[in-house]
């Protein structure tokens, strides 16, 4: 995205986002939609948010795909990358080659894994609000294309409107408040990779496909996503109600040059 395309999706987004702060607001499907954000604006292959529990420890909140998901999921597994260090440190950290054993020395084992999964450069930025960190968004790409300081002030302007969205200034003195909303966060955060592998296996079709559909059924009916997943979870609602993704279609048969 170009030039004044650009400077307007982006106030569209930020306006998207602003309309989505209301009370009681469904912060997963926020924040899914952030990181599906960063890829139109920042031109990245895959993002994830990580955010940290009442007990200071990282979970993973939000994903772009399936395999963004996974290796954030190998990070927090093995206590390294980008986005761990991230976090401790609360500072940014933007075009990290992946292929290279001197800016991956701390991490050798997640950057092995990222290669494998076909990303060759990432970059990690601070869930933070004033001197506070919450979390990291991680950004990671599959071509060695260098991201601008534009571009990095812009990825970290979308992690500080995720920041807000979790924490809600009203309540940032609060503690009890805050802390009480980071567990409810991560709680249905569970609930929805449940349901979302409950699915995929319903239906035998991809994770991400299967949450796509998961996710459009409910905005479509302006349920929260966490709220429908508990139901799924608890037996209380049948996912026959939930149209099963249509079969993808078959190739076409080649012609046979023989005639």
């Amino acid at each position: 995205m170009i030039g004044m395309a650009r400077e307007r999706r982006l106030a569209e987004i930020f306006v998207e986002v602003a309309d989505s702060l209301v009370e009681d607001f469904d912060v997963i499907d926020l924040l899914h939609r952030l990181s599906a954000r960063c890829l139109e604006l920042l031109d990245v292959s895959a993002a994830g948010i990580l955010l940290a529990d009442a007990q200071g420890e990282l979970q993973i909140i939000a994903a772009s795909d399936e395999h963004a998901r996974l290796l954030e999921l190998f990070a927090l597994q093995h206590d390294q990358g980008p986005c761990v260090e991230c976090y401790r440190s609360g500072a940014a950290r933007a075009n990290i080659d992946l292929t290279g054993a001197e800016a991956t020395d701390g991490w050798p084992r997640f950057a092995a894994r990222a290669r494998e999964t076909g990303y060759v450069m990432t970059h990690a930025i601070p869930l933070r609000l004033r001197n506070r960190v919450v979390g990291a968004l991680n950004l990671f790409q599959t071509t060695p294309r260098r991201l601008g300081d534009g571009d990095i002030a812009l990825a970290q302007a979308l992690a500080d409107v995720a920041t807000i969205a979790i924490l809600q200034q009203r309540t940032l003195e609060q503690s009890h408040v805050e802390n009480s909303q980071l567990e409810n966060a991560l709680t249905s955060r569970i609930l929805v990779e449940q349901v979302k592998g409950v699915l995929a296996e319903r239906w035998n079709t991809s994770v991400d496909e299967a949450f796509a559909v998961f996710r459009s059924y409910a905005r479509a009916r302006h349920l929260r996503l966490s709220e429908l997943a508990a139901r799924i979870i608890e037996g209380d609602f049948d996912t026959a109600a939930i149209p099963a993704p249509a079969p993808a279609p078959a190739p076409a048969p080649s012609e046979d040059p023989r005639g």
